[in-house]
């Protein structure tokens, strides 16, 4: 199919753990040649919470050149068509005063949660978010997976999040989990929505988006449930391809 037969008013956009690659994994041969052939039906684009770099180690270094959008941090930092379109930066945003207050409440909290395993990197800062990580992001994936099954009975995250609500009430602040080992916080309004701002300007008619955390809480719930979209609900890749495939090769 010729790039004059894409359909140039559809948009899909994809969640990257869980969507497009196991959590944290580098993306298949498979589904890197599926998402080609996509692109020769629709446009098509990816949104993490992420930052670019591990986009980049998850789906590869050329994944700006391989998609229409890339959507890093939610969309805080944007690109179309392999150039960077915006970034947006939280320590403006929330001023250093609060910051310094939220991190320091962080790693107080976090101080006194007893693991069976704590690693390193349990704060992340990024240029939109920041990235909390009880366990710490330096962890192998045999403890990642360790604490994912703990944190699924213990819901050590969301206990986590509900004291920082709670601590934070009226501050503009957003939380949500996502992943298997972390939460995001950000400002109110800079969820996965933030995106569609972009992707609005070029006049979809039709905007999908495919996420796995499509629950309240998940990191894909707001962008899966807006009006603007045609949510759907994904629980692996596998699944991904198989919908994509009845949606736009059948």
């Amino acid at each position: 199919m010729s790039a004059s037969e894409v359909d140039a008013s559809t948009v899909c956009l994809f969640d990257v753990d869980g969507t497009l690659t196991a959590a944290r994994q580098r993306v298949t041969p498979n589904m890197a040649e599926f998402l080609e052939e996509l692109r020769t039906r629709v446009r098509v684009g990816v949104v993490g919470g992420s930052d670019l770099s591990k986009i980049k180690e998850q789906l590869g270094n050329d994944v700006i050149q391989k998609v229409d959008y890339v959507f890093a941090e939610n969309g805080l930092v944007a690109y179309k068509n392999g150039q960077l379109l915006c970034v947006q930066s939280i320590q403006a945003h929330m001023g250093e005063e609060l910051l310094q207050d939220f991190i320091n409440f962080c790693l107080n909290y976090m101080a006194k949660i007893k693991l069976p395993k704590k690693r390193g990197t349990f704060i992340e800062f990024r240029n939109g978010m920041l990235n909390i990580s009880p366990i710490g992001r330096s962890c192998t994936l045999e403890e990642r997976n360790e604490f994912y099954e703990l944190d699924q009975k213990e819901k050590i995250r969301d206990k986590f999040v509900s004291v920082l609500k709670e601590e934070f009430k009226g501050k503009g602040l957003s939380f949500s989990v996502g992943g298997q080992i972390s939460f995001d916080v950000f400002p109110d309004g800079w969820d996965k929505r933030f995106c569609l701002r972009f992707v609005e300007k070029d006049n979809y008619s039709t905007i999908h988006f495919f996420g796995d955390k499509t629950k309240p809480g998940g990191n894909d719930y707001e962008i899966y449930s807006d009006p603007r979209t045609i949510g759907h609900e994904v629980s692996c890749p596998e699944e991904t391809q198989q919908l994509c495939q009845q949606l736009f090769f059948s």
